[in-house]
């Protein structure tokens, strides 16, 4: 066994402890495991809300989109800080309500704000579909950083398998608790392993950040910059709106702001999170340094391993096992999220609604019965989803995205939006979402004859659009039809 690999296996078996040893001196009822009996500080909640920032998607496609796509890449650092600046509002409002009637999962908001046991259906089968595919992208990301990082030491399969086993133990043992536990290790790991790649790397092979980049300049033009076309700076507009909107949409981040013990915990993490966000620059930075270092060059797919090739060329081996495990750790606490999420929403949401006679304790153990159960799905699509996993994990961010405006809105004081508009609204944005991603449409192929500023906007937004002009057209036709069957009952 190599040093690198028993680095690697030391972090691996550290984070099992302390997942494991999370749950002491606690009852683990639904509530408990779930959102942590809403008793975190700010520290934990800081931590938990971290994890989608640090995940093996920005520890490698972060980086291996700086290698392959240059000045596209900033579209990453702009959305988070879009979206902690909008949580300053709306997380409190989400957590009052949260706390007020007891809620678990986002399918429980839905359904208690629409008072639509329906539409908590629609939106778990939703967020599931959507999950899914991100948490293979955690399990593919795992089993690149450790296969690489390892020297080949160990496969890929393997990688992911024990990574698999290892999560599943602790989030089935102690559900949030442990997530939030090993998350501390993960972010003070990983804060030391970017920052210090981000400065090394430029620093030793160029002579600094400014020289680096002059040198790419020089050699590639215009690669730092926005194209004119494709991934323009109508693109870059709409996809920063798109995802920064659609943040605290996924199930997961979205229910994790449960656990927070009082509301200002979120107004204070808005306050650090976009310089938190900064950091991410230094993941760019090493991304950059390979383009002009990494022999021969990286194409397709292999791209995303730019940071790792660059730094096996560039460290001994016991530090790209230290690397290795901070991309391990990127991928095992926002994959306890994903697995406890779309866990609870089965349990509390589908299993329940369709076995309303089923008492808390059996709610909770179906919840956690299913965490290994979802993670055999997963590394199911993991070896065998092939390009169709991609298409999915293309939809995600879109899909979420359309729960937003039925979100925002039900926090007016006159709710314009209807049960029947929310629902329909959501479903027109999903069907544009799925048919432009399944047949690989773009809005220029979509609408040749519209101008190029057009051409370019996510497909995400699209569908945003005709999401809100459903959802008005549906709730103006049904809204006193649905104040009149209230008030009769």
């Amino acid at each position: 066994m190599n040093s690198a690999l028993l680095v690697i296996l030391i972090f691996l078996l550290v984070s099992l402890y302390l997942g494991i040893r999370a749950r002491r001196g606690k009852q683990m009822n639904l509530e408990q495991w779930a959102t942590g009996g809403r008793s975190f500080g700010t520290l934990f909640v800081f931590l938990l809300s971290a994890g989608e920032i640090y995940t093996t998607f920005t520890f490698l496609g972060g980086s291996g989109w700086a290698y392959g796509k240059g000045g596209p890449t900033l579209y990453i650092l702009w959305y988070g800080s879009l979206a902690y600046v909008l949580s300053y509002w709306l997380l409190p409002a989400i957590w009052r309500y949260a706390k007020e009637h007891k809620l678990l999962s986002q399918s429980d908001f839905f359904a208690k704000k629409y008072n639509s046991p329906a539409l908590g259906v629609l939106v778990s089968i939703i967020g599931i579909i959507a999950m899914i595919p991100y948490l293979v992208l955690q399990l593919k990301g795992l089993g690149s950083i450790v296969s690489i990082a390892s020297y080949g030491s160990i496969s890929s399969g393997v990688a992911i398998w024990i990574g698999v086993i290892a999560v599943t133990i602790y989030t089935t043992i102690s559900g949030v608790h442990g997530t939030a536990w090993t998350s501390v290790m993960k972010d003070a790991l990983v804060l030391a392993v970017v920052v210090f790649l981000g400065i090394y790397l430029p620093v030793h092979y160029f002579g600094g950040f400014s020289d680096m980049f002059h040198a790419i300049d020089q050699a590639k033009p215009g690669f730092l910059a926005l194209p004119h076309q494709g991934m323009s700076v109508y693109w870059f507009i709409s996809t920063v709106l798109l995802t920064a909107l659609g943040f605290y949409t996924w199930p997961h981040s979205f229910a994790a702001s449960f656990t927070a013990k009082n509301e200002k915990t979120f107004r204070r993490n808005a306050v650090i999170f976009p310089l938190y966000q900064l950091i991410l620059l230094f993941v760019f930075f090493a991304g950059f340094a390979a383009i002009l270092t990494v022999k021969p060059a990286l194409e397709g797919a292999a791209t995303d391993n730019a940071l790792l090739v660059l730094s096996i060329e560039s460290f001994p081996h016991w530090f790209v096992g230290v690397i290795g495990a901070a991309g391990l750790l990127c991928a095992l606490v926002p994959g306890s999220l994903l697995l406890m999420s779309a866990s609870t929403m089965i349990s509390k949401n589908l299993f329940k609604v369709f076995k309303p006679d089923a008492n808390e304790t059996q709610v909770a153990n179906v919840a956690k019965y299913l965490v290994p159960v979802v993670s055999l799905i997963a590394l199911y699509f993991t070896f065998n989803g092939g390009q169709t996993i991609v298409a999915l994990l293309l939809m995600g961010y879109s899909m979420v995205t359309q729960f937003f405006p039925a979100i925002v809105f039900s926090f007016m004081k006159n709710n314009p939006i209807s049960k029947a508009g929310a629902f329909a609204g959501i479903v027109a944005g999903e069907l544009v979402v799925s048919y432009v991603t399944i047949t690989n449409q773009t809005v220029a192929t979509l609408l040749p004859f519209m101008p190029q500023a057009v051409k370019d906007l996510n497909t995400g937004i699209i569908a945003m659009v005709l999401n809100l002009i459903v959802t008005f057209a549906v709730s103006a036709f049904t809204r006193d039809r649905q104040k009149s069957v209230e008030m009769a009952a």
